[in-house]
């Protein structure tokens, strides 16, 4: 795991002060190694933080066997071992998994993108042909951006910060971005909050040459449904996740795993205990309420017998931590668990260099609440234009039911899952806080119906995935200088979870269906029968604090604050709560404030 840099331009080798800043930038991405690679046209930079192959051999920018190729990659190829032993003709000088993708790019070129598995973002400089071949993994767990220099530079890295370092680009805020993130707590999975600044979205690669680059997709998300049977399906499930943990449990470093005592990480923490003795847990607690995840957490851990640590939530520096999360993150992100996930990577890093997780098990499994709650009001019917304003308008003079108004306000499956789940501000409210630009649509490699329930699934997996909880998971995980794996993103296994009928993950009352059924048996009886609880926290405990009340007040009831250069102040004063909403624009302010150094 790593971070990445390079500009490809003329007379390259003037850059190295430039692509020094920006392996500097990113320095806790990688605090083991940095090196740098010159050619005429082409600056390649790299952090390394050692995984597989500690040795010379690994390090990086690495050169093919013919000198005639060079990359840079940030990420973990599963599995690769047994890709290696397909390309014995190659002349390799270590063990690592980078030098893999060298030799099958001599075999197959471009094509190599097709049988590459696991977490990835590279880049490869062909000397001989004057290309850079780029490519980001299928869901978007490593990220890549790119902008072009003010002298034409095509320039590229792992994170923004290190772009922004070069001083050859002067960022414009994108106010359709700040829209969106208003809405939806998040930027754009392809876009950034700059408009000169780019994501290259996940699964689509990206071809430099001769000035002009081409962008491509090398994948899209399985739309068809399985055939199996129930009863196969949990069999062929459980052994490709066997599969996916065991692949993922190797490095030359510890490897531990989280443990919230959910039903996804005690499920990752069952069937790594199968292949690694001890394994070294960590959970997030709460001291009161009902987000005290750890009674569950160690029921799993003395099942197991793992080297379980627990890490407590005082609720005394909420402001602290905040500041510190928003002194390394590029863009805003409202997610309330940004907080613990960034705590705990913090915790795992003083013993650990890699950690499993159980993320999107609820976007591949119908983990979710408003999953269920979706297909009961479906089922049920979403009311015809007539009859939604006739309800809408009792509404006004009686209350006709949550759920009632919701089949009225929302024309069906989609509209509902896209305007209402997880949004934090109206179209209307977004333009009374002075933002005119439209929130922008979302472009997804598939069309979503009304009659599939798993493309509600999948418009989560092309979305909410990559934008917030993969991000989440990078930026936090990597200033703490530990890979996080994802062993539900096993390729092969999550592609095969896609294709499930949705009525084997999901209904109006049953949630993790299949995951239930194959599993249970591995969990304790309480959390067999547990729903999902959130790693979040009260925001409305968090305003209690004194500390953050002040930061609050500092950021968001100052006409100076920079966000209001952007925002109208009376506007925001009225959404000043203590609820989500005003988490949402205090992120945006913290945010504006610590970059407002970038934009003036």
């Amino acid at each position: 795991m790593c971070g990445i840099a390079g500009i490809i331009t003329k007379n390259a080798r003037n850059y190295q002060s430039e692509i020094q800043k920006m392996t500097d930038a990113m320095e806790y991405r990688g605090p083991d190694a940095a090196d740098h690679e010159f050619f005429e046209n082409a600056a390649l930079g790299h952090r390394r933080l050692s995984i597989i192959d500690l040795s010379e051999n690994g390090k990086q920018p690495m050169f093919s066997s013919t000198k005639k190729e060079c990359i840079v990659l940030n990420g973990e190829i599963y599995g690769y071992q047994d890709i290696k032993n397909q390309y014995s003709d190659y002349p390799f000088r270590g063990g690592s998994d980078t030098e893999v993708i060298l030799a099958m790019y001599q075999k197959k070129q471009k094509d190599l993108i097709h049988d590459l598995p696991g977490m990835f973002a590279f880049a490869i400089w062909d000397e001989k042909k004057q290309e850079l071949f780029c490519a980001r993994d299928r869901f978007g767990e490593k990220p890549f951006y790119y902008a072009i220099g003010q002298n034409g530079e095509f320039i590229f890295a792992s994170e923004i910060k290190a772009i922004l370092a070069t001083g050859l680009i002067k960022p414009e805020i994108d106010k359709a971005q700040i829209a969106y993130y208003l809405k939806n707590g998040y930027i754009h999975p392809h876009k950034t909050v700059y408009k000169n600044i780019f994501n290259l979205k996940p699964a689509h690669t990206l071809v430099l040459k001769d000035g002009k680059f081409e962008i491509k997709p090398y994948w899209k998300i399985p739309t068809q449904d399985s055939k199996l049977s129930l009863e196969e399906s949990i069999e062929k499930f459980k052994y490709l996740l066997d599969n996916a943990v065991k692949k993922q449990l190797i490095a030359d470093v510890p490897v531990g795993s989280f443990l919230s005592g959910g039903l996804d990480s005690s499920t990752i923490v069952a069937v790594a205990s199968k292949y690694k003795e001890n394994i070294k847990t960590l959970v997030y607690g709460y001291e009161s309420g009902d987000l005290n995840e750890m009674p569950y957490a160690q029921a799993i851990a003395d099942k197991y017998k793992t080297d379980h640590h627990i890490l407590l939530d005082r609720k005394q520096k909420i402001s602290e931590t905040l500041q510190e999360v928003y002194s390394y993150m590029d863009e805003p992100l409202m997610d309330t668990s940004l907080l613990p996930t960034h705590l705990i990577f913090k915790e795992a890093s003083k013993d650990l260099k890699v950690i499993l997780s159980g993320d999107v098990g609820d976007e591949l499994f119908g983990g979710y609440s408003f999953y269920r709650y979706n297909i009961n009001i479906s089922e049920k019917g979403y009311y015809p234009d007539y009859l939604s304003k006739m309800f809408l308008l009792a509404g006004k003079f009686r209350e006709i039911g949550s759920e009632r108004r919701h089949r009225a306000e929302y024309k069906d499956t989609l509209d509902y899952h896209q305007n209402k789940v997880r949004n934090h501000f109206t179209v209307a409210e977004i333009k009374k806080l002075g933002i005119q630009e439209e929130v922008p649509g979302q472009d997804f490699s598939f069309t979503p119906t009304n009659e599939n329930y798993n493309d509600l699934m999948r418009i989560d997996l092309e979305k909410y995935v990559p934008a917030n909880m993969l991000l989440k998971g990078d930026r936090t995980s990597m200033y703490n200088s530990v890979e996080v794996r994802i062993p539900f993103l096993d390729i092969d296994f999550a592609e095969f979870c896609i294709q499930l009928p949705s009525q084997y993950k999901v209904n109006s009352t049953e949630d993790k269906i299949i995951l239930r059924k194959a599993y249970s048996q591995a969990w304790t009886e309480e959390i067999a029968k547990r729903r999902k609880n959130g790693f979040g926290a009260s925001v409305s405990e968090w305003f209690k604090e004194p500390e953050l009340q002040a930061l609050s007040k500092e950021l968001l009831e100052n006409k100076n604050s920079y966000i209001f250069e952007y925002l109208d102040f009376n506007e925001v004063q009225k959404k000043l709560n203590r609820q989500l909403q005003h988490w949402n624009l205090l992120i945006l302010a913290l945010w504006f404030k610590n970059n407002k150094k970038h934009l003036q």
